[in-house]
């Protein structure tokens, strides 16, 4: 019998906070993944890493025995001078110093990448003055940004998704969630039609070096705001109207954030999505629920308030009285 009671009360205990043990589970699973993700990184690119290095050292050893007259020590300044440039986009070869990267296009380039905290890191400000009005820039723009996307999609999303999926439930009286989720999976398949399949075509095409890998690689990562700064287009030597493809990007950048944020809200507003939120969120107290627990601090008060008098008093306080037991057999515990 007290092995029934231990049970039950253990199952009162996780139904009533079960939202709690789905949080736990959501944020061991999230745990786990960033694991996951560790391990398998580590185990493909370190080899890779490593045979690199050793192409490094060896390139480095034969040019310092070509060129006896010059000292480990001198060579390995200049290459720090060299990579310490090159993190600001400042390259010493003579084929890439025809592109500036503090022209207008390239600076407006810059500015959609901050404000979209896409940020590839491949130009930074290099004065202190630049990085002073970043820094401003970032705190207003960027709130900014937010606001104006939101507003963008909010509009967006009663043309391309309320109304055409509110319209197909009313005119042929299909379900509504049955609509909702062949539309949405439509819309995702139109949004990676147009904004990763086709653009990766073209950055193929347009880039000397990259291949369709790499430039879908690239409409990923920009898309989802990663910005690793691996691939940046319009960077190659001798680029063909670069000011001209600078601003096309940018525009990409901006549409393409848009379209990707009203796929996401589309796919939110699924009632299965909904209802798999739900299990992870705080339940609300309900008002009847609120009233309750204000009426039980209200009596609770009051009881206090007239035990506290009676004492002031000098009167006994007043308990409720409590049925007298015949036997223990009356208790209805024990029954």
């Amino acid at each position: 019998m007290l092995q029934s009671l231990a049970s039950n009360s253990c199952v009162r205990l996780i139904q009533s906070h079960k939202s709690t043990w789905y949080f736990v589970s959501l944020v061991l699973g999230y745990i786990l993944y960033l694991i996951f993700g560790a391990v398998v990184f580590s185990s493909v690119e370190l080899p890779y890493e490593d045979l690199l290095r050793q192409e490094l050292r060896a390139i480095k050893k034969q040019f310092l025995q070509e060129n006896e007259c010059l000292s480990e020590e001198r060579l390995e300044r200049f290459l720090k001078k060299a990579l310490d440039a090159s993190n600001y986009g400042v390259s010493i070869l003579n084929n890439a110093s025809a592109n500036w990267n503090w022209d207008f296009t390239s600076a407006l380039f810059f500015a959609s990448t901050v404000l979209s905290t896409t940020g590839y890191g491949h130009t930074a400000p290099l004065s202190d003055g630049g990085k002073a009005f970043c820094i401003i820039y970032s705190m207003i723009g960027i709130p900014f940004t937010l606001l104006f996307l939101t507003a963008v999609v909010q509009r967006i999303m009663v043309f391309s998704t309320r109304r055409p999926v509110m319209y197909i439930h009313r005119r042929w009286g299909l379900s509504k969630p049955l609509v909702a989720i062949v539309h949405a999976t439509l819309l995702a398949t139109l949004a990676v039609s147009c904004f990763f399949l086709i653009p990766a075509a073209i950055f193929s095409a347009l880039e000397e070096n990259w291949n369709f890998l790499e430039s879908f690689y690239f409409c990923f990562i920009s898309l989802s705001t990663i910005g690793l700064g691996d691939y940046v287009p319009g960077e190659a030597t001798n680029q063909r109207f670069r000011e001209l493809y600078k601003v096309g990007i940018t525009v990409y950048l901006i549409l393409g954030l848009i379209v990707m944020l009203v796929v996401l809200e589309t796919f939110c507003e699924l009632q299965q999505l909904k209802q798999l939120r739900k299990m992870f969120y705080l339940k609300k107290e309900k008002p009847q629920d609120r009233l309750a627990i204000m009426e039980h601090d209200h009596l609770s008060f009051t009881t206090v308030s007239n035990r506290a008098t009676a004492y002031t008093e000098g009167k006994p306080p007043t308990f409720d009285s409590v049925p007298t037991l015949a036997s223990p057999n009356d208790d209805p515990m024990i029954q």
